[in-house]
């Protein structure tokens, strides 16, 4: 298969078309082979505008949803980025081309281990992939310029958005993982935050971030 044939598609049909305009998100995504962040079995299909499966459960997100986040997020290139469920590593790697520094936070023993691979093979040296809880970030290399979050949460935890240095964004969807999930950016001005909500994204669930059940009597 002809993937950077099939990556131009994807920048002109996908992205570009659908109001992606920064040009340092587009140069990044044009330069990240998508293709080595998915099974193998999917390598056909890598380019395509869904969410691909991974492991237990967990998905790529689909290529617009990740590049609005990012546009939304307006990284600089001095920036220090908390990529929360980085998965394979995909999200890391492009941001990696626009920020300083990516600390890439994964749950998953196995997918934190092919997305380190993955970077050391791409030579992607300023992105680092540490293993830990989603919901608690990595408050050891905090503060951050921007967290992004790669899948829908119920809810943006107050220890999460604590790691936001002052004037830093935190891009997430907000929800279900259905249609009515919004992407939202968080932005930090001392001890308040500003909240702007964008648009509708359907985005499969990270784990980890489960509204703990009430119980009323």
């Amino acid at each position: 298969m002809d993937f950077e044939l099939a990556r131009f598609n994807m920048m002109e049909n996908q992205i570009r078309a659908n109001r992606v305009t920064d040009p340092a998100v587009i140069q990044a995504m044009e330069r990240v082979p998508r293709e080595l962040f998915v099974p193998k079995a999917l390598r056909g299909i890598a380019y395509v505008d869904e969410d691909l499966p991974l492991d237990d459960g967990r998905y790529l997100i689909e290529p617009l949803v990740l590049a609005r986040l990012i546009q939304a997020a307006a990284v600089q290139p001095t920036d220090v980025i908390l990529d929360v469920g980085c998965a394979t590593g995909y999200s890391a790697a492009v941001l990696s081309h626009i920020a300083s520094t990516v600390v890439a936070l994964e749950v998953d023993s196995d997918l934190a281990t092919r997305a380190t691979r993955t970077l050391t093979d791409l030579g992607l040296d300023n992105a680092v992939v540490v293993e830990g809880s989603l919901a608690d970030g990595c408050p050891k290399q905090a503060p951050y310029d921007v967290i992004v979050l790669g899948g829908a949460v119920p809810e943006v935890p107050d220890g999460l958005r604590q790691q936001l240095a002052e004037g830093g964004r935190l891009v997430a969807v907000i929800g279900d993982g259905g249609w009515n999930s919004k992407l939202t950016v968080i932005e930090r001005h001392g001890d308040a935050f500003g909240h702007r909500v964008l648009f509708d994204a359907a985005t499969p669930p990270l784990p980890g971030f489960e509204r703990a059940e009430v119980f009323e009597f």
